[in-house]
């Protein structure tokens, strides 16, 4: 969401181009659907934050998913004698099968029941194109069936079957359901996780491959700490004929390896009627083990998402899918200013005569003989204070370390966060984008993305490149501000 052009973009934290809540506090995003000729977002919102309790659904609306129009609460909390409205998911209903009409909108929504507080599915419908819903009932469509976790429904047309889909986080499983009608459901099958605690807001779509192979997509925010993993959106590449999913591998893979993007959702191009060769994703930028910690509370507000990235399904060498990820060409065309660098070759350190706190920063880099090389970003005039991005030679990782500046992270256990790295090709491409309180990377074809929030100073705006152990080398040196 950019920033509105009568506000002092040098005395705020919120966020230059990062989609921000206007006010009070933002968590779970909901898939955006496209209606109408824009991008309706659903996400998460407490207007009572900090002082009360309850989420409910606040709606914006995109043509381009970099700026953004508040469209104020869509579905309020606690106005049916069920709890506040968590997270679920929105769809239109073009054939019209739950009797709300061709083309209606329908919201499937985890809620707390009244009588006991179990989580529960319930159904919400829209008859004013998605403006604001009501309740279809006070009984859930889909009862508890006496688990402790049960949330986060995320519905989807099968043109095979017929029927929708839902995907349910239940526990370290994920349940499959069908409906011909969205208020009748059954259970077909479950998925189980290994090693990456509760699942929550679980995902399911079709992806072509850039080689042509149709692929099943089931992704989950999940909790990999134990086994050195990250707390983001884990994914398995698969089959699935409409009740099972059957992964290419047990273990997941995972979409970041930052700190910060958990929530996550991907959505269809709206815009293309084509097969599914690509979708959008965002997450919210905070982490459970600190969610309240954050200096624009002092601004009155508390909720921030990733940029929206584009996502496509490639093979590498060893014939495994993966999921690459790449920022929108809409974000750097609505950069305000743009700076090039020739080559620069740097032993020990060079800052650039470029000072900013948001911008988009891409360059190439490579080496010969090298222990360690990257960027210090959001840099104080003496030095002593930035965020690290590089690549570690000698260890085979790239890195984001968050510890010389502001963070949410009091513990010392999330400061820099890695990804493995092959650095005998001697060369790498970032993507860096940096924002008041946020620095996301993406590394050579979207493979790695490293997502997490930081807490510079304002005026700490400097971009040293640095190199140890050797002769680094950065070419295409690109900067695009946004003011």
């Amino acid at each position: 969401m950019k920033q509105d052009e009568d506000s002092d973009p040098e005395s705020t934290l919120r966020a230059s181009y990062h989609f921000t809540t206007p006010d009070k506090w933002k968590n779970d995003p909901q898939r955006p659907i496209y209606y109408d000729g824009a991008y309706h977002y659903y996400y998460l919102y407490n207007g009572d934050y900090p002082s009360g309790n309850g989420t409910e659904w606040r709606h914006a609306t995109s043509t381009d998913l970099v700026y953004w129009k508040d469209e104020g609460i869509a579905i309020p909390k606690y106005s049916n004698p069920n709890g506040d409205v968590w997270s679920g998911s929105v769809v239109v209903d073009e054939a019209g099968t739950s009797g709300f009409g061709k083309g209606a909108l329908v919201a499937i929504v985890t809620q707390p029941s009244a009588e006991g507080g179990e989580q529960e599915q319930y159904l919400w419908y829209s008859t004013d194109r998605g403006k604001s819903f009501k309740a279809y009932s006070n009984a859930p469509v889909l009862p508890n069936p006496g688990t402790a976790d049960f949330r986060d429904p995320k519905i989807m047309w099968n043109e095979h079957s017929r029927k929708w889909i839902m995907t349910l986080a239940e526990g370290t499983k994920i349940g499959f359901y069908e409906s011909p009608n969205l208020k009748d459901w059954h259970y077909t099958s479950g998925f189980v996780t290994e090693n990456i605690g509760l699942v929550e807001c679980p995902d399911l779509y079709v992806m072509l491959a850039e080689d042509g192979t149709s692929k099943w997509v089931l992704g989950a925010s999940a909790n990999g700490k134990s086994s050195g993993k990250p707390n983001t959106y884990a994914y398995w590449t698969g089959a699935f004929d409409g009740k099972t999913f059957v992964p290419d591998r047990q273990e997941p893979q995972w979409l970041d390896y930052g700190f910060d993007w958990y929530g996550a959702v991907t959505f269809e191009d709206g815009t293309n009627s084509g097969p599914p060769a690509h979708r959008y994703a965002l997450a919210w930028m905070n982490n459970w083990e600190y969610p309240h910690n954050t200096p624009t509370l002092h601004e009155g507000f508390n909720g921030m998402d990733s940029i929206v990235r584009q996502i496509e399904l490639k093979q590498t060498g060893n014939g495994i899918y993966h999921l690459a990820s790449q920022p929108l060409e809409a974000l750097s065309k609505a950069a305000d200013s743009t700076v090039s660098y020739k080559e620069i070759q740097v032993k020990g350190s060079t800052t650039l005569p470029f000072t900013g706190n948001s911008y988009e920063l891409e360059a190439d880099m490579s080496w010969s003989e090298l222990n360690n090389m990257g960027f210090r970003l959001r840099e104080s005039t003496d030095k002593s204070r930035h965020v690290d991005v590089g690549v570690s030679v000698e260890g085979g990782y790239t890195y984001v370390n968050r510890t010389y500046t502001g963070n949410p992270d009091t513990s010392g256990q999330y400061l820099e966060s890695t990804s493995p790295f092959d650095a005998s090709q001697k060369k790498v491409h970032l993507k860096i984008f940096v924002d008041k309180t946020s620095v996301e990377v993406f590394i050579d074809e979207g493979i790695i993305v490293h997502s997490s929030l930081i807490f510079p100073e304002l005026n700490d705006q400097g971009i040293t490149l640095f190199s140890e152990g050797g002769i680094a080398v950065f070419k295409n040196v690109v900067i695009k501000q946004f003011l």
